[in-house]
């Protein structure tokens, strides 16, 4: 389950800006330190030593993924990383099958219906964070098309959650 949160665009890239130079400067010193290491310990004075120097950099790549994905995760200064992260795969999951959805918004699905106010929620508040404001416009009719559909309906139209779920449920239909 996933659901959107308000978030200050100005402040989130700030805080994605600072979470990334982080990671970066941890990336750098690790393959820094690895491959210093790996030429210390296997190398050839004066020798070609390209190949631990690159077994470095790769163990650096390897040991910066695991510390984000564990450690590093649930840290409050990554935190904006992490949930802009998780709404855009939540995005990508929809969108990888908005044909099933579009299909099933036009039956009436609620279901359907809900998912794609979700995406459009989802899709703004990216756009938004991502100071995107063209793409966003872009999006406007259709967003509001598909709002107006929904109040018709007696939908409620404030979907900030998303179930993968229903993703399952609409592939079935």
């Amino acid at each position: 389950m996933f659901e959107l949160i308000p978030c200050d665009p100005v402040a989130f890239r700030q805080q994605t800006r600072r979470s990334t130079l982080i990671v970066a400067v941890v990336f750098l010193a690790l393959a820094m330190v690895l491959s210093s290491l790996a030429v210390r310990l296997f190398g050839e004075p004066g020798g070609d030593n390209v190949r631990f120097n690159v077994g470095g950099v790769f163990a650096g790549v390897l040991i910066t993924l695991a510390l984000v994905r564990g450690p590093f995760w649930t840290q409050a200064w990554l935190a904006p990383a992490v949930y802009g992260w998780q709404l855009k795969r939540s995005l990508m999951s929809v969108t990888n099958v908005m044909h099933k959805v579009t299909e099933r918004v036009q039956a009436n699905d609620p279901t359907a219906i809900k998912v794609l106010r979700f995406y459009h929620l989802g899709l703004t508040q990216m756009h938004e964070l991502d100071a995107n404001s063209s793409a966003q416009a872009q999006l406007a009719g259709e967003v509001e098309a598909h709002k107006a559909r929904m109040q018709a309906l007696g939908i409620d139209t404030a979907q900030t959650r998303f179930d993968p779920a229903w993703l399952a449920a609409i592939n079935t239909a």
